[in-house]
């Protein structure tokens, strides 16, 4: 599943085309209507956490951002992926966070109007039309070229993967959206007190979250405080840090916690310079066989209880359980 670094690298790609018009359309998507983008103007590009989201007028000299409605009810492919982050990180006797941070958060006014306003493939006339992409666990933008075949297929087929939507701009390069799942929204859900990629990350916010008496794996994956964060940074912060997946954030002592949130800013970060130099990361634990020690790297699903389970490497040598003594230190701290 791409992760906040890999979207910011595909909004990366789509800035360039902000302001060009859409001349020809393609793709296989019977979801959103590949022709309903013709004609229009590419006018912004937003990115939060692991979603992109674009605007479309007619009108190149449409400017108003005005609207705030809420946007439209996650489309059911959406719904599973957002489903897994929230059961993940939520277990059935998760407590609430105190709501007052709220007010870091930018402000979308709820009413009946809201969710009526776009339904469809199309864009309803005079609304904003925002395409809301989210990218599941394949998917990709790709530039002024196509996707290819990296193997063969179960029947020994060398197919190109077929894009969902292809726009042609006016000024001779096109995008090409793989595997994507989008649906028009009327206003982009941009919130940077929880992106872990913005200036404006909330570590307070964060660290509150992570002090539940649950283990820190699952409140990793919360994307009400950690969005962009995904398995592979999960697993990776987590051994840099030296805590084990399970371990209950209420009993981990606040230079722990500390520590934590320095590594999943400080890896995600390193990881996106690392996208815009054309260089792979390179993950210590994250389906490795072996930590960088040379200690055995065990492998398991973690979840809550009827919740979705995600797949984690940890070391236990490097990330060991809490002796009973630092549980109660930590209890008290």
């Amino acid at each position: 599943m791409p992760e906040g670094p890999s979207v910011r690298k595909f909004h990366h790609l789509v800035s360039p085309f902000v302001g060009q018009q859409v001349v020809k359309t393609g793709g296989s998507s019977k979801k959103l209507n590949p022709a309903s983008f013709q004609s229009l103007w590419l006018l912004d590009n937003q990115v939060h956490g692991k979603k992109l989201f674009l605007r479309f007028d007619p009108d190149e000299e449409l400017g108003s951002l005005g609207n705030n409605s809420l946007p439209e009810p996650l489309q059911e492919g959406e719904k599973k992926e957002e489903a897994g982050d929230q059961k993940q990180a939520l277990g059935p006797s998760s407590r609430e966070i105190n709501r007052s941070s709220q007010s870091l958060e930018r402000v979308v006014p709820s009413g009946d109007n809201g969710l009526e306003c776009l339904r469809g493939d199309t864009p309803t006339e005079g609304a904003e039309r925002w395409l809301q992409v989210s990218f599941g666990l394949f998917g990709s933008i790709w530039m002024n070229e196509f996707s290819r075949a990296k193997k063969a297929n179960k029947r020994g087929d060398w197919r190109d993967p077929i894009p969902r939507l292809v726009l042609y701009f006016g000024g001779g390069g096109f995008l090409a959206f793989y595997n994507c799942q989008m649906a028009w929204s009327p206003s982009p859900v941009v919130i940077p007190a929880s992106d872990i990629l913005s200036e404006k990350f909330h570590r307070a916010r964060a660290l509150e979250a992570l002090s539940q008496e649950q283990p820190v794996c699952y409140t990793l994956l919360d994307q009400r405080y950690f969005s962009g964060l995904g398995n592979i940074i999960k697993n990776e912060a987590l051994y840099r840090a030296g805590i084990h997946p399970l371990s209950l954030g209420s009993l981990l002592s606040p230079p722990h916690l500390e520590a934590l949130v320095d590594h999943v800013v400080e890896f995600s970060a390193d990881w996106l310079r690392g996208k815009f130099q054309g260089k792979q990361q390179h993950t210590q634990v994250y389906q490795k066989e072996q930590c960088p020690v040379g200690h055995q790297v065990m492998k398991e699903a973690f979840g809550p209880p009827g919740g979705f389970q995600r797949l984690t490497w940890w070391c236990p040598q490097c990330q060991p359980r809490l002796p009973p003594d630092e549980q109660e230190q930590g209890r008290l701290s």
